[in-house]
């Protein structure tokens, strides 16, 4: 298939005049005035990579946590109708049956044809987090750094586990970080660090932090913590959840002024709510109040998002985020961040066709194509 006259975002994230051609599932070519048989007008229509949603736990109304694979592919269809062309199920501090039954329901779905958006792998957001920054998760099911169980949840997952979640003030962290950092990502995460002891875990092995502002102690100019830490680094990325109520408008154009996008990854955080109306559900084994798109325990805790990743897209440019920054933020980076960029987060010949095509004025979306074939 060849997509003609779209201002295209090339594999250095700078909107261009350009065409691209598809063979299979693959991107072939990408050029000036390209000739082909199979012509699709892209005319007044911006042509962007698919996002990569690196930490998401569930929508219209299932949970990676409910371990069930066919939930799973439901989550990956949605998620395709919205722009995400592929993700990582995220668990949580839950028990360990229920975190082995879930790595084994991932590994299934990648095991076979997937339709949709593309599981890539697992994130495992808990249980080795501080129970005082545990948010929305149980404290019973709080454990501390475990290298030999990981290395355990690491087999049974068909070794998919892309990234593993860790409070670095815990016991042991060091050890666990030293293990765990050539098998997959290691971010900092539902933390009481000081900056200290974030500096000396990104020394150890510890490249990305989850979600930077939330489930952490906030910026001091005494006592910058974890936030004053990344952006005291040059080679951490973080997380941002950005749907507006997470984290302030100008807080994320600072984020990115500081960070810039290829230090950015930009994620939804969302559990079963999202893409359902409001109402009663469910995190992790406990009652969530969903109100105007904002999920909360009963004692107010914030209990993820009901976001996705294109309409925080939409909302970071009309926050003043440029367009390309906005886009790389939700596609190259995250893809990088769990190793995957070689196939997928750019539009650069040789990976994966997942396409977005959105209107050139409004960001209204399209098309979708995910591994070269039309699924909006």
């Amino acid at each position: 298939m060849l997509y003609q006259n779209a201002e295209l975002l090339n594999g250095d994230f700078q909107l261009v005049r350009a065409d691209l051609r598809t063979e299979g599932e693959r991107i072939c070519e990408v050029g000036q005035a390209l000739q082909g048989e199979q012509v699709t007008d892209l005319s007044g229509c911006l042509l962007l990579p698919g996002l990569v949603d690196i930490h998401i736990h569930g929508c219209v109304g299932a949970d990676t946590c409910d371990a069930d694979p066919d939930l799973l592919r439901k989550m990956a269809v949605h998620l395709a109708q919205g722009g995400v062309t592929s993700f990582c199920p995220t668990t949580m501090t839950v028990s360990e049956e229920t975190i082995r039954a879930s790595l084994r329901a991932v590994r299934e779905v990648m095991q076979a044809e997937q339709q949709g958006a593309a599981v890539l792998g697992v994130n495992m957001e808990g249980p080795y987090i501080n129970a005082h920054k545990r948010g929305a998760q149980k404290e019973s099911f709080v454990e501390k750094p475990d290298l030999a169980q990981f290395y355990s949840y690491l087999e049974e997952s068909g070794k998919s586990i892309k990234l593993v979640d860790i409070a670095p003030e815990s016991p042991d962290a060091s050890a666990f970080i030293r293990g765990a950092r050539e098998l997959c990502t290691v971010s900092i995460a539902h933390t009481t660090a000081d900056y200290d002891t974030a500096v000396q875990a990104f020394h150890t092995g510890v490249s990305h932090v989850t979600h930077l502002f939330n489930a952490m102690p906030g910026l001091n100019h005494r006592a910058p913590g974890v936030v004053g830490a990344v952006f005291d680094s040059s080679g951490v990325t973080a997380e941002l959840i950005c749907d507006g109520f997470h984290i302030h408008p100008a807080v994320l154009r600072i984020a990115f002024r500081q960070l810039g996008a290829a230090r950015i990854c930009v994620i939804s955080d969302s559990m079963r709510a999202a893409g359902l109306p409001d109402g009663v559900s469910e995190l992790g084994g406990q009652t969530v109040y969903v109100k105007n798109g904002e999920a909360r325990l009963a004692d107010g805790t914030i209990a993820g998002s009901t976001t996705n990743l294109l309409k925080e897209v939409q909302n970071l440019v009309s926050f003043g985020i440029p367009l390309p920054d906005a886009v790389q933020a939700a596609s190259l980076t995250p893809a990088r961040e769990i190793r995957e960029d070689h196939t997928r987060g750019s539009l650069v010949p040789g990976k994966l066709a997942d396409l977005l095509v959105l209107d050139r004025e409004t960001l209204a979306l399209r098309q979708v194509i995910c591994r070269g074939r039309r699924v909006v």
